[in-house]
């Protein structure tokens, strides 16, 4: 599965200056939301995924997304598994689990969401998880950025990566772009804004 081509095919492949959720600033900027807006398409991806983790044998019992760029993911991703989906969501800048969804003691959960640059969202949604006594055995992404390390993929572990080193992340692929922080991005330099696609941006 070429997922590069699949995104520059969608048009989900951008190229400018971004602002990143992370707060990091790249040439590049991948909208997984033009992927997934094809049912089929989504459908997939997310079969092939649910494939990569049950070759593990890892043992789960729910999936849950930070919102809002990980809803359509995640929730394919458990139609693929056949599991239960919640999603956590930021309320006044901090993540929280609202909705009426219920965390059992003791449930196991993968975190999913459609990309994963450093995991701080991910992260954000495990620790609530956590805290409601949940356990977080795993994470999954349709595409990595390259800090965090891959299991599947077998790719390392950047500075910048945020999640668990004893936890797996599952990916359908690695995108290697350059990120730079704003005191030191060349776009910048150059007297270019960064904008900001994301779900948080526009």
């Amino acid at each position: 599965m070429n997922l590069e081509q699949i995104y520059k095919d969608c048009g989900a492949y951008l190229e400018g200056h971004f602002l990143l959720s992370s707060g990091k600033h790249s040439q590049f900027y991948l909208q997984s939301a033009k992927v997934l807006e094809d049912p089929k398409l989504a459908a997939k991806l997310c079969d092939e995924l649910a494939k990569i983790i049950a070759s593990y044998k890892i043992e789960f019992d729910s999936i849950c997304s930070p919102a809002l760029g990980g809803i359509l993911a995640g929730y394919e991703l458990a139609r693929a598994c056949s599991k239960r989906f919640i999603f956590t969501e930021r309320v006044n800048k901090e993540m929280t689990l609202r909705r009426g969804f219920e965390v059992k003691k003791g449930e196991k959960f993968i975190i999913c969401e459609d990309i994963i640059t450093t995991g701080g969202s991910a992260l954000e949604s495990a620790k609530i998880i956590e805290s409601l006594g949940g356990i977080v055995v795993g994470f999954a992404a349709l595409a990595n950025r390259g800090f965090c390390a891959v299991e599947n993929l077998k790719s390392p572990r950047k500075d910048n990566a945020k999640l668990p080193e004893n936890l797996p992340l599952f990916t359908l692929g690695n995108f290697e772009f350059e990120i730079y922080d704003e005191t030191n991005c060349p776009l910048c330099k150059k007297g270019s804004k960064a904008i900001k696609p994301g779900s948080r941006g526009n």
